[in-house]
């Protein structure tokens, strides 16, 4: 078994068997498994961000699925090649949190992806760069279950490529 196979088994545990999942009662007596893309290693990268100035790093309001917003500051950009072509996402960080968060939509959003759009958390190396592996892209809690709030990736992070790694669309979805 791959890193990634043995991450979705324990994800798929977790989903299925415990109280805290974002899956309601029902939904966890019916579950058989998250849908994921096959592992695409040409989705795996260890990128340099280039992090904004301090003054640049803005506190940004997220739009979440609720109306409401959250707050996260602008930290930085990713430049990468999907398939190609140039893209760029920017990243982002929690107010008073010291990970990386990697909110994004992609030409797979509503069809194979969550309408709402995926997310990445962003591990850093050693040497200050982030590993991008979107073969562990993640749908939000609310594409579970409306009772979630999550944030919806902003503007600048809606991609025209399809990233063809991560969970796939949540076809037990509650209120969606």
């Amino acid at each position: 078994m791959t890193e990634i196979t043995d991450f979705r088994k324990a994800k798929d545990q977790y989903f299925g068997g415990d109280q805290n999942s974002p899956l309601t009662n029902a939904q966890r007596n019916r579950f058989r498994g998250l849908d994921y893309l096959e592992e695409n290693a040409g989705l795996q990268f260890v990128l340099g961000v280039e992090e904004f100035p301090n003054d640049a790093k803005d506190l940004i309001q997220m739009a979440t699925s609720t109306g409401d917003t959250v707050p996260h500051i602008r930290w930085g950009q990713l430049k990468f090649d999907v398939n190609g072509e140039p893209v760029a996402l920017l990243v982002y960080r929690s107010v008073g949190g010291d990970g990386y968060f990697l909110p994004f939509m992609d030409a797979t959003t509503g069809e194979e992806s969550y309408s709402d759009g995926r997310y990445l958390d962003l591990p850093s190396t050693d040497d200050g760069r982030l590993v991008v592996d979107f073969n562990y892209a993640y749908n939000p809690y609310c594409a579970y279950n409306p009772n979630w709030s999550c944030p919806i990736p902003p503007s600048e992070n809606r991609l025209t490529v399809s990233i063809t790694a991560g969970e796939k669309t949540y076809g037990d979805a509650e209120g969606h």
